[in-house]
Protein backbone atom coordinates (compact mmCIF):
# COMPACT_ATOMS: atom_id res chain seq x y z
CA UNK A 1 0.00 0.00 0.00
CA UNK A 2 1.28 3.66 -1.19
CA UNK A 3 2.11 5.85 1.73
CA UNK A 4 -0.11 8.78 2.13
CA UNK A 5 3.24 11.36 1.70
CA UNK A 6 4.36 9.79 -1.74
CA UNK A 7 1.99 12.72 -3.46
CA UNK A 8 1.38 15.56 -2.08
CA UNK A 9 -2.62 15.22 -2.61
CA UNK A 10 -2.76 12.12 -0.77
CA UNK A 11 -2.95 14.00 2.97
CA UNK A 12 -6.26 15.62 2.39
CA UNK A 13 -8.39 12.58 1.96
CA UNK A 14 -6.36 11.07 4.69
CA UNK A 15 -7.18 13.29 7.10
CA UNK A 16 -10.74 13.59 6.00
CA UNK A 17 -11.51 10.37 7.31
CA UNK A 18 -10.15 11.03 10.54
CA UNK A 19 -11.72 14.44 10.90
CA UNK A 20 -14.48 14.76 7.96
CA UNK A 21 -16.22 17.25 10.42
CA UNK A 22 -13.96 19.68 12.24
CA UNK A 23 -13.41 22.92 11.14
CA UNK A 24 -9.93 23.22 8.25
CA UNK A 25 -10.78 26.36 7.08
CA UNK A 26 -12.34 29.90 8.95
CA UNK A 27 -13.12 32.20 6.17
CA UNK A 28 -14.07 35.85 6.91
CA UNK A 29 -16.04 34.11 9.68
CA UNK A 30 -17.42 31.45 7.22
CA UNK A 31 -15.94 27.85 8.88
CA UNK A 32 -15.29 24.99 5.86
CA UNK A 33 -14.73 21.37 7.44
CA UNK A 34 -12.41 19.09 5.63
CA UNK A 35 -15.13 16.70 4.43
CA UNK A 36 -16.24 19.65 2.72
CA UNK A 37 -13.26 21.05 0.99
CA UNK A 38 -12.05 17.47 0.01
CA UNK A 39 -15.58 16.90 -1.39
CA UNK A 40 -15.51 20.20 -3.36
CA UNK A 41 -11.99 20.01 -4.49
CA UNK A 42 -12.58 16.24 -5.82
CA UNK A 43 -15.49 17.62 -7.64
CA UNK A 44 -13.66 20.30 -9.19
CA UNK A 45 -10.92 17.50 -9.86
CA UNK A 46 -13.17 15.69 -12.07
CA UNK A 47 -14.83 18.77 -13.32
CA UNK A 48 -10.94 20.18 -14.66
CA UNK A 49 -10.42 16.21 -16.16
CA UNK A 50 -13.26 16.30 -18.15
CA UNK A 51 -12.10 19.59 -19.84
CA UNK A 52 -9.69 17.16 -21.70
CA UNK A 53 -6.47 18.30 -20.31
CA UNK A 54 -3.30 16.04 -20.22
CA UNK A 55 -1.34 15.07 -17.48
CA UNK A 56 1.17 17.43 -16.13
CA UNK A 57 -0.76 20.26 -17.69
CA UNK A 58 -0.74 24.07 -15.57
CA UNK A 59 -3.45 25.30 -14.43
CA UNK A 60 -3.17 29.14 -13.11
CA UNK A 61 -5.11 30.14 -9.74
CA UNK A 62 -5.63 33.68 -8.97
CA UNK A 63 -8.30 33.97 -6.25
CA UNK A 64 -5.82 35.60 -3.52
CA UNK A 65 -6.48 34.67 0.29
CA UNK A 66 -9.57 32.81 -0.12
CA UNK A 67 -11.24 29.22 0.91
CA UNK A 68 -11.45 28.92 -2.82
CA UNK A 69 -7.75 28.97 -3.48
CA UNK A 70 -7.29 25.97 -1.01
CA UNK A 71 -9.92 24.22 -2.73
CA UNK A 72 -8.55 24.51 -6.31
CA UNK A 73 -4.94 23.88 -5.00
CA UNK A 74 -6.23 20.30 -4.17
CA UNK A 75 -8.11 19.90 -7.03
CA UNK A 76 -5.39 20.39 -9.66
CA UNK A 77 -3.20 18.31 -7.67
CA UNK A 78 -5.85 15.37 -7.79
CA UNK A 79 -6.49 15.85 -11.51
CA UNK A 80 -2.31 15.02 -11.93
CA UNK A 81 -2.61 18.67 -12.87
CA UNK A 82 0.72 21.45 -11.98
CA UNK A 83 -0.60 24.29 -9.87
CA UNK A 84 0.57 27.94 -10.30
CA UNK A 85 -0.82 30.26 -7.66
CA UNK A 86 -0.60 33.59 -7.89
CA UNK A 87 -2.24 36.43 -5.37
CA UNK A 88 -5.43 38.52 -6.36
CA UNK A 89 -2.90 41.55 -6.69
CA UNK A 90 -0.92 40.62 -9.59
CA UNK A 91 -0.18 43.45 -11.99
CA UNK A 92 -2.05 42.25 -15.61
CA UNK A 93 1.27 42.48 -17.12
CA UNK A 94 2.75 39.90 -14.94
CA UNK A 95 -0.34 37.67 -14.91
CA UNK A 96 0.07 37.45 -18.54
CA UNK A 97 3.65 36.78 -18.38
CA UNK A 98 3.13 34.01 -16.44
CA UNK A 99 -0.05 32.58 -18.16
CA UNK A 100 2.06 32.97 -21.30
CA UNK A 101 5.38 31.08 -19.83
CA UNK A 102 3.85 28.40 -18.08
CA UNK A 103 1.83 27.67 -21.06
CA UNK A 104 -0.97 27.79 -18.75
CA UNK A 105 -4.46 25.13 -19.79
CA UNK A 106 -6.34 26.55 -16.98
CA UNK A 107 -7.19 29.72 -15.68
CA UNK A 108 -9.05 29.79 -12.65
CA UNK A 109 -9.96 33.60 -11.18
CA UNK A 110 -13.01 35.17 -10.43
CA UNK A 111 -15.16 37.63 -12.89
CA UNK A 112 -13.44 41.02 -12.04
CA UNK A 113 -9.68 39.90 -13.11
CA UNK A 114 -10.61 38.00 -16.00
CA UNK A 115 -9.93 41.26 -17.57
CA UNK A 116 -6.81 41.76 -16.60
CA UNK A 117 -5.57 38.73 -19.18
CA UNK A 118 -5.13 39.89 -22.84
CA UNK A 119 -6.20 38.35 -25.90
CA UNK A 120 -3.07 37.09 -26.55
CA UNK A 121 -3.14 34.58 -22.99
CA UNK A 122 -6.77 33.67 -23.79
CA UNK A 123 -5.63 32.65 -27.37
CA UNK A 124 -3.39 30.11 -25.87
CA UNK A 125 -5.61 28.60 -22.60
CA UNK A 126 -8.06 25.74 -23.36
CA UNK A 127 -10.36 26.25 -20.95
CA UNK A 128 -10.55 29.94 -18.90
CA UNK A 129 -13.12 29.02 -15.47
CA UNK A 130 -14.47 32.20 -14.53
CA UNK A 131 -16.20 31.96 -11.22
CA UNK A 132 -18.94 34.74 -9.50
CA UNK A 133 -16.95 36.51 -6.51
CA UNK A 134 -19.36 38.91 -5.14
CA UNK A 135 -20.94 39.18 -1.83
CA UNK A 136 -24.50 37.99 -2.98
CA UNK A 137 -23.29 34.76 -5.01
CA UNK A 138 -19.95 33.50 -3.15
CA UNK A 139 -17.13 31.41 -4.83
CA UNK A 140 -17.43 28.95 -2.44
CA UNK A 141 -21.20 28.47 -2.97
CA UNK A 142 -21.27 28.97 -6.92
CA UNK A 143 -18.63 25.99 -6.76
CA UNK A 144 -21.74 23.42 -5.87
CA UNK A 145 -22.11 23.80 -10.07
CA UNK A 146 -19.43 20.64 -9.75
CA UNK A 147 -22.73 18.47 -8.70
CA UNK A 148 -23.05 17.17 -12.62
CA UNK A 149 -19.62 15.98 -12.53
CA UNK A 150 -19.62 14.14 -9.19
CA UNK A 151 -20.83 10.63 -10.89
CA UNK A 152 -17.91 11.15 -13.21
CA UNK A 153 -15.28 8.31 -12.31
CA UNK A 154 -12.58 10.33 -11.10
CA UNK A 155 -9.35 9.25 -13.46
CA UNK A 156 -6.15 8.19 -12.17
CA UNK A 157 -3.55 10.22 -13.15
CA UNK A 158 -0.64 7.76 -12.58
CA UNK A 159 1.83 10.91 -11.75
CA UNK A 160 4.43 9.70 -10.28
CA UNK A 161 6.54 11.87 -7.01
CA UNK A 162 8.97 12.69 -9.23
CA UNK A 163 6.00 14.75 -11.61
CA UNK A 164 5.85 18.53 -10.62
CA UNK A 165 3.19 19.06 -7.88
CA UNK A 166 3.87 23.48 -8.18
CA UNK A 167 5.55 25.92 -10.54
CA UNK A 168 6.36 29.11 -8.09
CA UNK A 169 7.11 32.61 -9.70
CA UNK A 170 9.70 34.41 -7.89
CA UNK A 171 10.70 37.91 -8.88
CA UNK A 172 14.02 38.02 -7.74
CA UNK A 173 16.06 41.60 -7.57
CA UNK A 174 15.50 41.52 -11.38
CA UNK A 175 11.75 41.88 -11.02
CA UNK A 176 11.35 38.99 -14.17
CA UNK A 177 9.17 36.35 -12.35
CA UNK A 178 11.14 32.77 -12.93
CA UNK A 179 8.95 29.69 -12.12
CA UNK A 180 10.27 27.36 -9.33
CA UNK A 181 9.45 23.71 -10.32
CA UNK A 182 9.00 22.06 -7.52
CA UNK A 183 7.97 17.87 -7.49
CA UNK A 184 5.49 15.90 -5.01
CA UNK A 185 8.69 14.81 -3.72
CA UNK A 186 10.06 18.41 -2.81
CA UNK A 187 6.82 19.30 -1.76
CA UNK A 188 6.21 16.32 1.03
CA UNK A 189 9.59 16.66 1.69
CA UNK A 190 9.69 20.40 2.74
CA UNK A 191 6.41 19.12 4.54
CA UNK A 192 7.88 16.43 6.49
CA UNK A 193 10.67 18.45 7.69
CA UNK A 194 8.53 21.49 8.58
CA UNK A 195 6.79 19.20 10.53
CA UNK A 196 9.55 17.52 12.49
CA UNK A 197 10.66 20.49 14.07
CA UNK A 198 8.10 22.96 14.12
CA UNK A 199 5.42 20.01 15.24
CA UNK A 200 1.75 21.65 14.75
CA UNK A 201 -0.87 19.73 16.72
CA UNK A 202 -4.01 18.95 15.60
CA UNK A 203 -5.81 21.19 18.55
CA UNK A 204 -3.96 23.90 16.95
CA UNK A 205 -5.60 27.30 15.85
CA UNK A 206 -3.31 28.41 12.69
CA UNK A 207 -3.68 32.34 11.94
CA UNK A 208 -2.44 32.64 8.05
CA UNK A 209 -2.61 36.73 7.04
CA UNK A 210 0.13 35.97 4.52
CA UNK A 211 -0.23 35.13 1.16
CA UNK A 212 -1.07 31.61 -0.26
CA UNK A 213 0.90 32.84 -3.31
CA UNK A 214 3.94 33.11 -1.08
CA UNK A 215 5.29 29.95 -0.49
CA UNK A 216 5.53 30.66 3.58
CA UNK A 217 1.99 31.30 3.45
CA UNK A 218 1.11 28.48 1.40
CA UNK A 219 3.16 25.70 3.61
CA UNK A 220 0.80 26.91 6.68
CA UNK A 221 -1.72 26.04 4.85
CA UNK A 222 -0.48 22.74 3.80
CA UNK A 223 1.11 21.82 7.37
CA UNK A 224 -2.42 22.61 9.18
CA UNK A 225 -4.46 20.58 6.81
CA UNK A 226 -1.54 17.64 6.99
CA UNK A 227 -2.06 17.47 11.08
CA UNK A 228 -5.67 17.86 11.15
CA UNK A 229 -5.38 21.92 12.63
CA UNK A 230 -7.64 24.71 11.89
CA UNK A 231 -6.61 27.83 9.61
CA UNK A 232 -7.77 31.11 9.84
CA UNK A 233 -7.44 32.86 6.87
CA UNK A 234 -7.17 36.99 6.97
CA UNK A 235 -6.80 39.14 3.47
CA UNK A 236 -4.06 41.14 4.78
CA UNK A 237 -2.06 42.13 8.02
CA UNK A 238 -2.77 46.02 7.96
CA UNK A 239 -5.58 46.26 10.32
CA UNK A 240 -3.38 45.50 13.62
CA UNK A 241 -6.83 46.72 16.37
CA UNK A 242 -8.76 43.96 14.20
CA UNK A 243 -6.46 40.91 14.29
CA UNK A 244 -5.64 41.81 17.62
CA UNK A 245 -9.24 41.13 18.28
CA UNK A 246 -8.99 37.74 15.98
CA UNK A 247 -6.48 36.55 17.53
CA UNK A 248 -8.31 36.96 21.06
CA UNK A 249 -11.37 35.77 20.00
CA UNK A 250 -10.36 32.55 18.00
CA UNK A 251 -7.78 31.37 20.64
CA UNK A 252 -4.78 31.48 17.87
CA UNK A 253 -2.48 29.18 19.01
CA UNK A 254 -0.04 29.54 16.21
CA UNK A 255 1.39 32.93 14.04
CA UNK A 256 3.93 33.16 11.37
CA UNK A 257 5.26 36.61 10.82
CA UNK A 258 7.72 38.06 8.71
CA UNK A 259 9.67 40.71 10.64
CA UNK A 260 7.23 44.21 9.26
CA UNK A 261 4.33 42.47 10.64
CA UNK A 262 5.55 42.07 13.68
CA UNK A 263 6.91 45.55 14.25
CA UNK A 264 3.21 46.69 12.95
CA UNK A 265 1.30 44.77 15.64
CA UNK A 266 3.71 45.84 18.37
CA UNK A 267 3.21 49.24 17.45
CA UNK A 268 -0.48 48.86 18.60
CA UNK A 269 -0.62 46.19 21.38
CA UNK A 270 2.13 45.31 23.44
CA UNK A 271 2.72 49.65 24.25
CA UNK A 272 -1.03 49.38 24.93
CA UNK A 273 -0.64 46.83 27.38
CA UNK A 274 -2.43 43.42 25.46
CA UNK A 275 -0.49 40.46 25.38
CA UNK A 276 -1.04 36.84 23.73
CA UNK A 277 0.13 34.18 26.71
CA UNK A 278 -2.41 31.44 24.61
CA UNK A 279 -0.26 31.55 21.45
CA UNK A 280 2.07 28.45 21.69
CA UNK A 281 4.69 28.89 18.45
CA UNK A 282 5.43 32.23 16.57
CA UNK A 283 7.88 31.46 13.49
CA UNK A 284 9.66 33.58 11.28
CA UNK A 285 11.35 33.84 7.86
CA UNK A 286 11.73 36.19 4.53
CA UNK A 287 13.78 38.55 6.21
CA UNK A 288 16.17 37.42 9.64
CA UNK A 289 15.37 38.56 12.54
CA UNK A 290 16.71 41.14 14.49
CA UNK A 291 17.57 41.23 18.24
CA UNK A 292 14.64 44.08 18.89
CA UNK A 293 12.73 41.56 16.68
CA UNK A 294 13.17 38.81 19.39
CA UNK A 295 11.93 41.26 21.75
CA UNK A 296 9.13 42.11 20.69
CA UNK A 297 8.11 38.41 20.40
CA UNK A 298 9.04 37.67 23.99
CA UNK A 299 6.81 40.36 25.28
CA UNK A 300 4.16 39.79 23.02
CA UNK A 301 4.30 36.43 23.42
CA UNK A 302 5.12 35.50 26.98
CA UNK A 303 4.40 31.56 26.54
CA UNK A 304 5.91 31.17 22.76
CA UNK A 305 8.50 29.04 21.43
CA UNK A 306 10.19 31.49 18.87
CA UNK A 307 11.19 29.76 15.47
CA UNK A 308 13.79 32.12 13.75
CA UNK A 309 13.93 30.53 10.56
CA UNK A 310 15.48 30.84 7.00
CA UNK A 311 15.11 29.62 3.19
CA UNK A 312 14.17 30.90 -0.36
CA UNK A 313 11.24 29.48 -2.68
CA UNK A 314 14.19 27.70 -4.51
CA UNK A 315 14.60 24.80 -1.36
CA UNK A 316 11.59 26.26 0.88
CA UNK A 317 13.81 26.69 4.08
CA UNK A 318 17.04 25.89 4.50
CA UNK A 319 17.56 26.62 8.34
CA UNK A 320 15.53 27.01 11.79
CA UNK A 321 16.76 28.13 14.86
CA UNK A 322 16.24 26.01 18.18
CA UNK A 323 13.87 27.84 20.18
CA UNK A 324 16.23 27.35 23.43
CA UNK A 325 19.06 28.87 21.75
CA UNK A 326 17.07 32.30 20.78
CA UNK A 327 19.25 33.78 23.85
CA UNK A 328 22.78 32.11 23.15
CA UNK A 329 22.71 32.85 19.31
CA UNK A 330 20.02 35.61 18.46
CA UNK A 331 22.05 36.81 15.67
CA UNK A 332 21.90 33.45 13.73
CA UNK A 333 19.59 32.01 11.79
CA UNK A 334 20.00 28.11 12.89
CA UNK A 335 21.37 24.64 12.00
CA UNK A 336 19.98 23.16 8.96
CA UNK A 337 16.46 21.29 8.84
CA UNK A 338 16.04 17.57 9.25
CA UNK A 339 17.15 15.64 5.78
CA UNK A 340 19.36 18.92 4.32
CA UNK A 341 22.54 19.33 4.53
CA UNK A 342 24.19 22.97 3.99
CA UNK A 343 27.88 24.08 3.32
CA UNK A 344 29.54 26.93 2.45
CA UNK A 345 31.72 27.67 -0.68
CA UNK A 346 34.41 30.39 -1.63
CA UNK A 347 34.44 32.71 -4.92
CA UNK A 348 36.13 29.34 -6.79
CA UNK A 349 33.51 27.21 -5.40
CA UNK A 350 35.56 25.37 -2.96
CA UNK A 351 34.12 24.24 0.54
CA UNK A 352 35.32 26.30 3.22
CA UNK A 353 36.15 24.39 6.14
CA UNK A 354 37.23 26.47 8.74
CA UNK A 355 34.39 28.30 10.91
CA UNK A 356 33.76 31.69 10.77
CA UNK A 357 34.54 32.39 7.36
CA UNK A 358 32.28 33.87 4.91
CA UNK A 359 30.72 32.37 1.63
CA UNK A 360 28.49 31.31 -0.54
CA UNK A 361 25.59 28.81 1.14
CA UNK A 362 24.70 25.46 -0.38
CA UNK A 363 21.99 23.18 0.19
CA UNK A 364 21.64 19.65 -0.28
CA UNK A 365 18.68 17.66 -0.33
CA UNK A 366 15.42 16.70 -0.98
CA UNK A 367 13.42 20.30 -0.94
CA UNK A 368 15.71 21.54 -3.58
CA UNK A 369 13.93 22.33 -6.91
CA UNK A 370 14.05 20.07 -10.21
CA UNK A 371 14.76 23.67 -11.83
CA UNK A 372 13.59 27.26 -12.99
CA UNK A 373 10.65 26.18 -15.46
CA UNK A 374 11.80 27.29 -19.14
CA UNK A 375 15.26 28.58 -18.26
CA UNK A 376 18.23 26.71 -18.76
CA UNK A 377 20.24 29.48 -18.13
CA UNK A 378 19.12 30.52 -15.12
CA UNK A 379 18.86 26.49 -13.61
CA UNK A 380 22.26 26.11 -14.52
CA UNK A 381 23.58 29.37 -11.93
CA UNK A 382 21.78 27.39 -9.48
CA UNK A 383 22.39 24.11 -9.75
CA UNK A 384 25.40 22.58 -10.17
CA UNK A 385 27.05 19.04 -9.29
CA UNK A 386 26.90 17.41 -5.87
CA UNK A 387 28.78 14.92 -4.10
CA UNK A 388 27.30 11.92 -5.83
CA UNK A 389 27.31 11.54 -9.65
CA UNK A 390 24.63 12.57 -11.55
CA UNK A 391 23.53 14.50 -8.04
CA UNK A 392 22.87 18.67 -8.11
CA UNK A 393 22.80 20.97 -5.32
CA UNK A 394 21.65 24.05 -4.89
CA UNK A 395 24.08 27.46 -4.83
CA UNK A 396 21.78 30.16 -3.22
CA UNK A 397 23.53 33.26 -3.88
CA UNK A 398 23.17 33.54 0.19
CA UNK A 399 26.52 34.89 2.08
CA UNK A 400 27.02 33.57 5.32
CA UNK A 401 29.36 32.58 7.65
CA UNK A 402 28.84 29.31 10.17
CA UNK A 403 30.49 29.29 13.72
CA UNK A 404 32.85 26.47 15.37
CA UNK A 405 29.03 25.16 17.01
CA UNK A 406 27.50 25.05 13.22
CA UNK A 407 24.91 27.50 13.16
CA UNK A 408 24.67 29.89 10.36
CA UNK A 409 24.57 33.92 10.60
CA UNK A 410 23.51 35.49 6.88
CA UNK A 411 25.53 38.07 5.88
CA UNK A 412 23.66 38.99 2.50
CA UNK A 413 23.87 37.77 -0.91
CA UNK A 414 26.04 37.97 -3.88
CA UNK A 415 24.05 40.44 -6.06
CA UNK A 416 23.39 42.57 -3.72
CA UNK A 417 26.95 43.47 -2.85
CA UNK A 418 27.58 46.90 -3.34
CA UNK A 419 31.27 48.18 -5.01
CA UNK A 420 31.58 51.63 -2.98
CA UNK A 421 34.36 53.66 -2.93
CA UNK A 422 36.68 50.80 -4.35
CA UNK A 423 35.62 48.12 -1.61
CA UNK A 424 32.36 45.53 -1.75
CA UNK A 425 29.62 46.13 0.73
CA UNK A 426 27.16 44.23 1.93
CA UNK A 427 23.78 46.02 2.86
CA UNK A 428 23.30 43.73 5.65
CA UNK A 429 26.34 44.61 7.72
CA UNK A 430 25.19 48.85 7.69
CA UNK A 431 21.62 47.75 8.49
CA UNK A 432 22.83 45.60 11.17
CA UNK A 433 24.39 48.57 12.64
CA UNK A 434 21.46 50.62 12.34
CA UNK A 435 19.28 48.34 13.93
CA UNK A 436 21.60 47.90 16.86
CA UNK A 437 21.25 51.71 17.82
CA UNK A 438 18.21 52.73 20.10
CA UNK A 439 14.48 53.84 18.76
CA UNK A 440 15.43 52.30 14.94
CA UNK A 441 11.99 50.54 13.69
CA UNK A 442 13.02 49.52 10.66
CA UNK A 443 15.86 49.88 8.41
CA UNK A 444 17.57 49.02 4.80
CA UNK A 445 20.03 49.70 2.82
CA UNK A 446 19.86 50.45 -1.28
CA UNK A 447 22.80 50.81 -3.39
CA UNK A 448 22.66 52.95 -6.50
CA UNK A 449 25.32 52.89 -9.50
CA UNK A 450 27.13 56.35 -10.23
CA UNK A 451 29.10 56.87 -13.00
CA UNK A 452 32.34 58.04 -11.67
CA UNK A 453 31.86 56.76 -7.86
CA UNK A 454 30.50 53.05 -8.41
CA UNK A 455 28.00 52.33 -6.47
CA UNK A 456 26.39 55.04 -4.19
CA UNK A 457 24.30 53.28 -0.66
CA UNK A 458 21.29 54.89 0.57
CA UNK A 459 19.68 54.18 3.75
CA UNK A 460 16.28 54.26 4.72
CA UNK A 461 14.96 54.58 8.39
CA UNK A 462 11.54 54.48 10.64
CA UNK A 463 12.18 55.15 14.40
CA UNK A 464 10.01 55.16 16.98
CA UNK A 465 7.48 58.09 18.20
CA UNK A 466 9.13 58.68 20.94
CA UNK A 467 12.96 59.63 19.31
CA UNK A 468 13.94 62.93 18.49
CA UNK A 469 17.15 62.08 16.43
CA UNK A 470 16.89 63.73 12.98
CA UNK A 471 18.59 62.56 9.57
CA UNK A 472 21.55 64.40 9.79
CA UNK A 473 22.61 63.54 13.25
CA UNK A 474 22.31 59.67 12.74
CA UNK A 475 24.47 60.21 9.31
CA UNK A 476 26.92 61.69 11.40
CA UNK A 477 26.99 58.90 13.76
CA UNK A 478 27.94 56.50 10.95
CA UNK A 479 30.27 58.29 10.17
CA UNK A 480 32.29 58.28 13.74
CA UNK A 481 30.65 54.96 13.87
CA UNK A 482 31.38 52.92 10.43
CA UNK A 483 34.30 52.17 8.04
CA UNK A 484 33.80 55.09 5.35
CA UNK A 485 33.21 52.75 2.56
CA UNK A 486 30.12 51.77 4.67
CA UNK A 487 28.98 55.33 5.48
CA UNK A 488 25.79 55.96 3.69
CA UNK A 489 25.40 58.77 1.24
CA UNK A 490 21.90 59.70 2.83
CA UNK A 491 19.38 59.03 4.97
CA UNK A 492 16.28 59.41 4.09
CA UNK A 493 12.93 58.69 7.32
CA UNK A 494 9.97 56.89 6.59
CA UNK A 495 6.98 57.05 8.38
CA UNK A 496 6.41 53.60 6.68
CA UNK A 497 7.83 51.51 3.70
CA UNK A 498 6.75 50.01 0.85
CA UNK A 499 6.19 46.25 0.62
CA UNK A 500 5.81 43.72 -1.72
CA UNK A 501 2.88 41.32 -0.94
CA UNK A 502 4.57 38.59 0.79
CA UNK A 503 5.09 41.94 3.32
CA UNK A 504 9.00 42.23 2.37
CA UNK A 505 10.43 45.70 1.74
CA UNK A 506 10.34 46.51 -1.62
CA UNK A 507 14.06 47.04 -2.31
CA UNK A 508 12.97 47.84 -6.03
CA UNK A 509 10.75 50.76 -5.44
CA UNK A 510 13.16 52.26 -2.82
CA UNK A 511 15.76 52.06 -5.29
CA UNK A 512 13.89 54.00 -7.72
CA UNK A 513 12.96 56.61 -5.23
CA UNK A 514 16.54 57.40 -4.99
CA UNK A 515 17.04 57.13 -9.07
CA UNK A 516 13.77 59.45 -9.34
CA UNK A 517 15.15 62.11 -6.37
CA UNK A 518 18.36 62.24 -8.32
CA UNK A 519 17.23 62.51 -11.85
CA UNK A 520 15.47 65.66 -10.94
CA UNK A 521 18.75 67.19 -9.10
CA UNK A 522 20.73 66.53 -12.36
Amino acid sequence: MQSRNVLLHYILPYITRKCADKAAVVDNGHSHSYGKIDDLSSRLSCYLQAQGLNRGDRVVLCLGNKVETIIAFWAVLKAGYVVCNLGLDTPADKLNYIIDNSQASVLITNDQKIKDVSVESKSILFKSVVVGNSVANPLVESWEFATSYNDIEWKNSNILDVDLAAIVYTSGSTGTPKGVMLTHRNMCAALNSLNTYLDYKESDHILCSLPLSFDYGLYQMIMSISKGATLFLEQEFTWPLFLIKKIKQQQITVIPFVPTMLSLLYEYSYRSGVTFPDVRIVTNTGAALKSHHIEQMKALFPNASIFSMYGLTECKRCTYLPPDQIDNKPDSVGIAIPNTEMWLVDSSGNKISEPNQVGELVIRGSTVMAGYWRNIEATQEKLKPGPLPNEYVLHTGDLGLIDEDGYLYFRGRTDHVIKSRGMKVSPVEIENYLYSLPNIVSATVVGVEDESLGGILHAFVQISDDSDINEYQLLEKCRVDLEPHQVPHTIRFLTSFPRTSNGKFDLILLKQMVEVELASTV
